[in-house]
């Protein structure tokens, strides 16, 4: 299954997905989108792991997740426990454009979109008001003139947005942006994420990781596959691939010292691994992208 998932940005900037059940197609996987993703979930229990950091999934939580930025989405009970969830991918661009009217939004957006500090969970918010927004514009969108589609999806996610905003205040008062969702083997797991996105770039050595926390090699897989979901060698390709796509986009690196950067010394490997887990070659990749930027720039 492919890290990378680009929705059809290229050729729309704005892709929707209302209500969606996933309770019997869900796929717990590493995963990036090409644009910002904005999350929310009506229902359901579980994970979030994105960069260091693990946080609780619940009902009326809001996500936001960078352009390329890796996560992985971890539901219990399913399918008897439901999962349900908005998604909204957009190139930020499009959106910061039509916000010039509104320049405290579009610092928002900025915001969002580019601070690498700021954390994924952004808020929980109020669910009979959002429900009630979302229900509305999943019905006006879906009879929308093909003419004005874009135009009325950039304004359903600057209302959205508008919303984040007072949730996101509101938390920032009560200092519960971000909380985490605790526990010893969420806590333990993510020192074992920090420890990696320091040393992802360099040939992994699990006894040196074991030594870097105090705990036996074993005990460090183990925890790690219960807390995340996957082994630790499938979270550093996944970690490295997503890094060469940031490279890729907003660099001039040559590919081969990129997948160097990243980890792999042997190009040829590194352009095996980077087809294999995006589904294109690094240099389709970089031409495709650079098509966006001069879309967006324009």
């Amino acid at each position: 299954m492919k890290l990378i998932n680009y929705m059809n940005l290229n050729r729309h900037p704005v892709q929707l997905s209302f209500h969606k059940d996933r309770s019997y197609e869900f796929a717990e996987i590493y995963h990036a989108h090409q644009g910002m993703e904005l999350l929310y979930v009506h229902e359901g229990r579980g994970h979030v792991i994105v960069d260091k950091q693990i946080f609780e999934l619940r009902p009326g939580a809001m996500f936001c997740f960078r352009p390329y930025q890796l996560h992985r989405i971890r539901v219990t009970g399913l399918p008897d426990q439901p999962y349900v969830r908005s998604l909204f991918v957009f190139e930020p661009a499009a959106l910061e454009a039509v916000l010039g009217s509104f320049p405290t939004l579009q610092a928002f957006l900025r915001l969002l979109s580019r601070d690498p500090s700021l954390p994924s969970k952004l808020c929980m918010l109020d669910l009979p008001e959002i429900e009630g927004l979302l229900h509305y514009y999943s019905g006006a969108l879906k009879h929308c003139a093909s003419e004005q589609l874009l135009e009325q999806q950039l304004f359903f996610l600057s209302t959205l947005l508008q919303h984040i905003r007072t949730a996101w205040i509101q938390s920032e008062a009560s200092g519960t942006v971000g909380a985490h969702s605790g526990g010893k083997v969420l806590s333990a797991a993510e020192h074992l994420l920090e420890w990696l996105e320091e040393h992802y770039m360099e040939p992994f050595e699990l006894d040196k990781l074991a030594q870097a926390v105090h705990l036996t090699p074993n005990h460090v897989s183990s925890l790690f596959r219960r807390a995340v979901g996957s082994t630790i060698t499938e979270y550093i390709t996944a970690r490295r691939i997503r890094q060469a796509c940031w490279l890729l986009r907003t660099t001039d690196l040559p590919m081969k010292d990129i997948g160097e950067a990243v980890g792999y010394p042997n190009f040829p490997y590194f352009c095996q691994a980077f087809k294999r887990h995006v589904g294109q070659t690094p240099y389709r990749f970089k031409r495709e992208e650079g098509a966006v930027h001069i879309q967006g720039n324009e």
